[in-house]
């Protein structure tokens, strides 16, 4: 994604999608279990993905590839970061939940990595001291269900100081769900009516837009996504806040 001259005030300030809206989509959803038909994943299948991903790393340091929510809250404490492009992939709101910021009422989208393109964002560095704790948290917060365990890949990115190999989260071709190609428009529908117990579909793209413009990168396809969802909520916001 094209990185942009202007100032990121600028692009943050032309925002459509405010936080006015987005504050009409919170309300308080209770906890509903897991997605409908998905097994969750359980403490030996999560530490069987710990352990496969410490072998293909090679006893070597762990960057992590973050492209969405990672970026503004990784939910470990970073070692390093730099800004990193990922080549031959893009990030799309192709991943259909019914639970987290959304339900079976009302669900949602959130975002994956799909094949095509190219995808900028940050790598993240696991402190040594607590890699494998930091690695089996971060695991089990993007890999919660058992049928989506080859959603977790390396990719290679492109960094200022050369390239690097790093862990990502994909939509695996597996998992028909994930990777069929979702208009915008339909999305736009999809996140304006979503909520639920971590927030709405709304609130992640508000957040991950504005973390993008902040560091002046330009994801034209969020930005029309943004655009499409705020009209929406002004026509017909979903609920008022609580």
């Amino acid at each position: 994604m094209p990185r942009l001259p202007t100032a990121k005030t600028t692009l943050s300030a032309s925002m459509q999608l405010t936080s006015e809206l987005v504050a009409r989509t919170l309300r308080i959803v209770e906890e509903e279990g897991p997605e409908p038909n998905w097994s969750p994943i359980s403490s030996r299948q999560l530490d069987a993905l710990v352990s496969r991903v410490e072998q293909e790393a090679h006893d070597q340091e762990i960057w992590v590839f973050a492209y969405g929510s990672l970026m503004w809250n990784p939910g470990f404490q970073v070692a390093g970061s730099e800004n990193a492009v990922a080549f031959g992939w893009h990030r799309a709101f192709s991943l259909r939940i019914e639970r987290l910021r959304a339900t079976s009422d009302a669900p949602g989208l959130m975002l994956a990595l799909q094949p095509g393109g190219s995808c900028s964002g940050l790598i993240l560095k696991l402190p040594c001291a607590t890699k494998t704790q930091d690695l089996r948290t971060l695991l089990a917060r993007e890999i919660r269900y058992a049928e989506v365990c080859d959603m977790v890949r390396w990719v290679s990115v492109k960094t200022p100081t050369g390239m690097r190999r790093a862990l990502t989260f994909w939509a695996s071709p597996k998992q028909s769900q994930l990777t069929q190609k979702i208009p915008l428009e339909e999305a736009a529908t999809l996140i304006a009516q979503a909520c639920g117990p971590a927030g709405s579909c709304a609130e992640y793209l508000h957040r991950t837009v504005l973390d993008l413009a902040d560091r002046n990168i330009l994801d034209r396809n969020l930005w029309q996504l943004q655009k499409l969802v705020a009209d929406r909520l002004r026509i017909s916001p979903p609920f008022v806040s609580t």
